[in-house]
């Protein structure tokens, strides 16, 4: 098994006691992208900036490169990228000047890296922030974030707000900048073809919860959609309910999760199991039954 950079242990965070992430087991290994996926408020957000440090976790801890802590202090952050999901810059500063102030605090910034960056990534670097458009102020904070050789790299919906121009080469770099530096990253993201496109392995985040863990393959192989004859028809053993939907004519079907060899061994007729799109099987986990 590769090293496991990433690990936490049942993080969880309350806000005015409704849990926003709630008994999270996330595991990350070095020099893989994790796609972290997730509807808006699915506690994506929340997750990586305890990760970061912003956030206390109410209960469990996080293992990072092999230290166990219960909250990222700042020796950790030095050895962490973050691209959030809004970019807060110092409006009148240029893109070569937030180098120059931000290289303080990382004793590996490299500038020769950081000018690299902003060449690959066309990013002017003698404009102000406060003309630079929102894609192009998430490409300034992904060569702030990667300019100190960060193992880990955390980027928060980095895609959001980026034409399908600017979304296709920053995903490029992304996948490039991961073969030259063997960096592991954690990249969250509503947008299932994205993640499809980018992801070793992927998590499923729903109301706080981890639904999934795993390989894109493991998951396709593992979650079904079978028609049932009737709304009391008994799941097959071994299999668990994900979704149950009731269609017009009256039968019930049902995403249900289990291992190949579970499927292989169901008694289930082959035209009722129907096999689902990585698009389908996150709508299943993100979406409630639809009971009556």
């Amino acid at each position: 098994m590769s090293e496991i950079i990433l690990r936490t242990h049942g993080l969880s965070r309350l806000f005015h006691k409704v849990a926003a992430v709630e008994g999270v087991d996330l595991e990350l290994r070095r020099g893989e992208v994790y796609g972290f996926l997730g509807r808006n408020g699915a506690g994506k957000t929340t997750t990586l900036r305890m990760l970061m440090g912003i956030l206390r976790p109410d209960r469990g801890h996080i293992e990072l490169m092999g230290q166990r802590v219960r909250r990222v202090g700042s020796a950790q952050k030095r050895q962490l990228g973050y691209v959030s999901q809004e970019q807060v810059f110092y409006p009148w500063m240029t893109a070569r000047e937030l180098g120059a102030f931000v290289s303080g605090f990382y004793p590996r910034w490299s500038d020769e890296e950081f000018r690299r960056l902003l060449r690959v990534l066309d990013v002017p670097e003698d404009r102000k922030a406060a003309q630079l458009s929102g894609g192009t102020r998430m490409k300034l904070g992904l060569a702030l974030a990667l300019a100190h050789h960060p193992p880990l790299l955390l980027l928060d919906e980095p895609t959001a707000g980026m034409d399908p121009v600017a979304r296709r080469e920053f995903l490029d770099i992304l996948r490039d900048q991961v073969r030259r530096e063997g960096q592991t990253v954690l990249f969250s993201s509503h947008l299932v073809g994205e993640v499809e496109e980018v992801a070793h392995r992927i998590g499923i985040l729903h109301e706080g919860r981890l639904r999934f863990q795993g390989s894109l393959d493991t998951l396709r192989q593992s979650v079904r959609r079978v028609l049932l004859d009737s709304t009391t028809a008994p799941l097959p053993p071994g299999l668990s309910l994900v979704r149950r939907e009731h269609l017009p004519d009256g039968r019930v079907a049902v995403v249900l999760f289990g291992a190949p060899t579970d499927w292989d061994t169901a008694s289930l007729a082959p035209e009722t199991v129907q096999r689902l799109s990585l698009e389908d099987i996150f709508l299943a986990y993100a979406r409630r039954s639809d009971e009556p």
